[in-house]
C-alpha cells in the first residue's frame, strides 16, 4: 500500500483509541482485508467512540489482525515515503517501508468487541463548512468532566438550518450553517462530546460532504428525537465515526444574548489578535487584559504596579459611549479566531455585562453566522 495514504488512515482511526484503558484490548486497532482483497479496513473502538477507515492495497491473501493502534500510527507516520508491506507470521506482524523493518506482537482478536452499526442517516452537510463550524465553536466547550453537559457541542437540526453551539458558562459560541436534511420538517438536536467532534473533523475530505446519522430515540415535540438519545454517526468518504450522545439537556443559550447594545466596535481581526498576544505576554493565564474603546482606537493594557506592564493601541471603528472592559486573553483569542471575516463586530452593553463578537456579513442587513458571547472578568 502507499505509505502516505496508509499513514493518514491509521492516524485518523487512532484518534478514538485511549492512551490507557482498563481493558487492554481496546488499545488495539483492527486491520482486516476486504473480501476482494482491494482494501484494508481499519477500526478502533473504546465502547464510547468508534472509528473506521480503509486504504487501497494489493493483497496476496485475506485475514484480520489486531495490533497496538497508537504504536502502529507512530511507526507508519515515521516510515519513508513509498510503499509499505505488511505480513503476518503467527503471533507477529511485520511492517516494512524502505529499509525500515518493524515487528509487532498481535493482540487477541477474539476478545475485541463488535463495533456498533451506523445509525440511520438524517441528512448531509458540506465538509468544509461543517469542519469550520466545529473548529469555531468547540474551543468554548468546558474541559471539566464533572459537568458532562458543558463538555458537549450542541447540534440543533431544524429544517435546512444546522446550528453548532458550546459553552463553559463564561462564554458561548454559536455557528449557523445550511445543510441538506432528508426530511425538510426535521426538528431535533444532539449533544455530542466536543472533543470527539473536534477529532472527527480533523480528517474530513475537502470539498466533499458529511452524512449525519442519528439513532432512533423517543419522539419529542415536533416529531424529532429527544435530546441525548442514543448515538450519532458521521460518514465522510470511506471514514465513519460513531459516538454516544451526552444524555443531558443543553442550556437555553439564545436567552443569553443581549438584544440591544450601547456601543459597537468594528476591529481588524488579525491586528487585534496579534496585539492581544503581545500585550498578554506580561499577563498570567487568569490575569485580565484590559481594553479601552474610544472613538477611533482601542487601547490594550496588562500588568500593573510592581509587575511587568504592556500597552498597545490599534485603530478601530467605534460607535457609542466609551467603554473599558477586562477579559481573559485566551478567551479573547478564541472568540476572534472564530471570526472568518477580515473584520469583526464587538458589541457591548455595560462593562460588567457580556460582550458579543460576530463576523461582519458580506451584505448589509444579513445576520452574522458566528456569534461569541463572553463574560468580562470585572469592571475596570
Amino acid at each position: 500500500m502507499d505509505r502516505d495514504a496508509f499513514a493518514e488512515a491509521v492516524t485518523w482511526t487512532a484518534r478514538a483509541l485511549p492512551a490507557r484503558h482498563a481493558v487492554p484490548v481496546l488499545a488495539g486497532m483492527r486491520m482486516e482485508l476486504s473480501e476482494d482483497g482491494s482494501a484494508l479496513r481499519l477500526s478502533g473502538f473504546d465502547y464510547e467512540v468508534s472509528t473506521r477507515s480503509s486504504v487501497e492495497v494489493l493483497s496476496e491473501e485475506g485475514g484480520a489482525v489486531l495490533v497496538p493502534g497508537r504504536l502502529l500510527a507512530e511507526i507508519v507516520t515515521n516510515l519513508p515515503s513509498g510503499s509499505v508491506r505488511i505480513e503476518t507470521d503467527g503471533p507477529k506482524v511485520r511492517i516494512e517501508g524502505g529499509a525500515a523493518r518493524f515487528t509487532l506482537i498481535t493482540m487477541p482478536l477474539e476478545d475485541y468487541p463488535e463495533l456498533p452499526g451506523m445509525p440511520d442517516a438524517v441528512g448531509s452537510v458540506a465538509s468544509d463548512a461543517f469542519g469550520a463550524a466545529v473548529r469555531q465553536v468547540t474551543p468554548a466547550a468546558s474541559r471539566d468532566d464533572t459537568l458532562p453537559m458543558l463538555t458537549g457541542a450542541y447540534l440543533d437540526l431544524t429544517g435546512d438550518t444546522l446550528k453548532v453551539a458550546a459553552t463553559d458558562r463564561y462564554r458561548i459560541a454559536v455557528r449557523e450553517l445550511r445543510w441538506r436534511p432528508l426530511d425538510s420538517g426535521i426538528d431535533t438536536s444532539a449533544l455530542v462530546p466536543a472533543r470527539t467532534l473536534a477529532n472527527t473533523v480533523k480528517g474530513l475530505i475537502g470539498r466533499s460532504h458529511v452524512d449525519i446519522a442519528l439513532s432512533p430515540g423517543e419522539a419529542a415535540e415536533g416529531g424529532g428525537l429527544s435530546p441525548g438519545e442514543g448515538m450519532i454517526g458521521f460518514a465522510n468518504g470511506d471514514r465513519r465515526t460513531t459516538t454516544r450522545l451526552i444524555d443531558s439537556d443543553f442550556v437555553k443559550y439564545e436567552t443569553w444574548f443581549p438584544t440591544e447594545f450601547s456601543s459597537r466596535a468594528e476591529v481588524p481581526v488579525t491586528s487585534l489578535v496579534e496585539a492581544v498576544k503581545r500585550v498578554a505576554l506580561v499577563a498570567d493565564r487568569n490575569t485580565p487584559l484590559r481594553l479601552a474603546f474610544t472613538e477611533g482606537e482601542v487601547v490594550l493594557e496588562a500588568g500593573s504596579g510592581e509587575d511587568a506592564q504592556a500597552m498597545e493601541a490599534i485603530p478601530v471603528s467605534f460607535e457609542g459611549d466609551p467603554i473599558r472592559l477586562s477579559f481573559r486573553p485566551d478567551y479573547l483569542i478564541d472568540g476572534l479566531a472564530g471570526v472568518e471575516s477580515a473584520t469583526a463586530h464587538l458589541n457591548f452593553t455595560r462593562p460588567t455585562k457580556p460582550a458579543v463578537f460576530t463576523d461582519v456579513p458580506e451584505k448589509e442587513g444579513e445576520k452574522p453566522v458566528f456569534r461569541y458571547l463572553v463574560q468580562p472578568l470585572r469592571a475596570v
